[in-house]
C-alpha cells in the first residue's frame, strides 16, 4: 500500500499518472467525492463522482477505507477493491489528503506514505491559480490547507519535492523499490 499525500495543486495527479504510465502493474485506487466533474474529469476514471446520500451510506455502510471534508465537499477511498487488490499482492496507490493518509496509517500501519511537496508555496499559489478552478476564497482554503499539511511532513515515511515529474516519478521508484 502506497499512499501519495500532499496539499491541493502540488500535481498529485500528474505524478500519479506518470508513474502508472512507468509502472501499469500499480492498481490506482479511484477515489469517490461529492463535488461536482472539472471539465477535464470523468466519472469513474478520475473520480466516482456520488452525491451527499450516496456518500453518507457509503460511510455508514463501512465501505470506505478513509474519508475526509474538504473545501466544502467529501472525498474517500473505497475498501473493497483496496483489500481485493492487496490480498492478491498487487501494488495499490491512494492518491489522497493528509487526513485520508493519517486515517490509512490507523487502518494499514503496513501502509508507506509518500509526501508530495511543492517546490515552495508561491509555485503551489501559481500551479492552483493556473487551474482555473478557483474562486478566490476557494484559493485562499486551500493554501491554508497546504500550510498545515506541509507542518505534518514527520507523519510521513518518505518526502518528494515536485518539482520536475519526471525526476518525481524516479525519486518514488527508486523509494518504492517497484
Amino acid at each position: 500500500m502506497i499512499v501519495i499525500a500532499g496539499p491541493s495543486g502540488v500535481g498529485k495527479g500528474t505524478v500519479v499518472k506518470e508513474l502508472l504510465n512507468k509502472k501499469p502493474e500499480i492498481f490506482l485506487s479511484v477515489s469517490v467525492t461529492t463535488r461536482l466533474p472539472r471539465p477535464d474529469e470523468t466519472h469513474q476514471k478520475h473520480y466516482e463522482f456520488l452525491s451527499q446520500d450516496q456518500f453518507k451510506q457509503h460511510i455508514e455502510q463501512k465501505k470506505l477505507l478513509e474519508y475526509a471534508q474538504f473545501a466544502g465537499f467529501w472525498y474517500g477511498t473505497p475498501r473493497e477493491p483496496v483489500e481485493e487488490k492487496l490480498a492478491n499482492n498487487q501494488n495499490v496507490v491512494l492518491e489522497i489528503d493528509l487526513q485520508g493518509a493519517r486515517q490509512v496509517k490507523t487502518e494499514m500501519p503496513e501502509a508507506f506514505l509518500v509526501l508530495l511537496k511543492p517546490p515552495s508555496i508561491q509555485e503551489l499559489r501559481r500551479r492552483l491559480i493556473s487551474r482555473g478552478t478557483e474562486s478566490p476564497e476557494a484559493l485562499d482554503t486551500r493554501l491554508q490547507t497546504a500550510l498545515h499539511e506541509l507542518e505534518a511532513e514527520k507523519e510521513f515515511d518518505a518526502v518528494v519535492v515536485n518539482d520536475d515529474v519526471n525526476q518525481a516519478v524516479s525519486e518514488l521508484i527508486a523509494l518504492l523499490h517497484i
